[in-house]
């Protein structure tokens, strides 16, 4: 019994599951968002190549 209260008590997997969490919901994200943050991609590396041929 001794041996459940303290698996009970244990929180050293803790840290595991709150990262897969925060992997999931950035995952998610990016697949909702996925056309508006390759519009925003496109366009940044469209002012880099702009602008290094300016140079």
């Amino acid at each position: 019994m001794k041996e459940f209260k303290r698996f009970l008590t244990e929180e050293d997997g803790m840290g595991v599951v709150e990262v897969i969490l925060i992997i999931v919901v950035l995952i998610s994200l990016v697949a909702l968002f996925k056309t508006q943050i390759s519009a925003v991609v496109s366009n940044v590396l469209k002012k880099v190549t702009d602008n290094a041929k300016k140079i």
